[in-house]
């Protein structure tokens, strides 16, 4: 028995061409099934993420800025303060002001803690009310 390799006579010429359509199929159900399972994966764990508010803070001529340098040096407004007496009995001055302003700490990322605390701690020693930390907000898409 011999096999043939030529086409018979009445057959039809081999397709040469791929069809696609199963492969579509293929990829539209698998795409859908992605579509609706990553959802489900992402947020799995219930929890409850806290709430920011952002308090838009302007400031006031009369709020008092202080600001501590990289060397934890201590500056009122542009002015460099002696030392922390000086500070306190500038801030006695400004805590006898009615009504009474906010002290604003800009402190350095570098600094030590040691000059924000030697302020707060001339604030607490002053009967300074109001302290606040001006920071900048975090940058946005990365």
């Amino acid at each position: 028995m011999a096999i043939s390799a030529a086409p018979a006579e009445g057959d039809d010429d081999v397709i040469a061409a791929i069809n696609t359509t199963p492969l579509v199929d293929v990829m539209l159900v698998l795409l859908i099934i992605f579509l609706i399972t990553i959802p489900v994966v992402t947020t799995s764990v219930q929890v409850e993420l806290p709430k920011e508010t952002v308090e838009v803070r302007e400031s006031k001529p009369e709020n008092l800025v202080i600001s501590v340098d990289k060397a934890n040096g201590i500056y009122i407004q542009d002015s460099k303060v002696a030392s922390t007496g000086a500070l306190v009995e500038h801030l006695k001055k400004v805590s006898a002001l009615r009504p009474q302003p906010e002290v604003q700490i800009r402190g350095d990322l570098t600094a030590e803690y040691e000059g924000v605390g030697k302020i707060l701690y001339a604030c607490q020693r002053a009967g300074i009310g109001k302290v606040a930390f001006i920071t900048e907000p975090p940058v946005r898409g990365g």
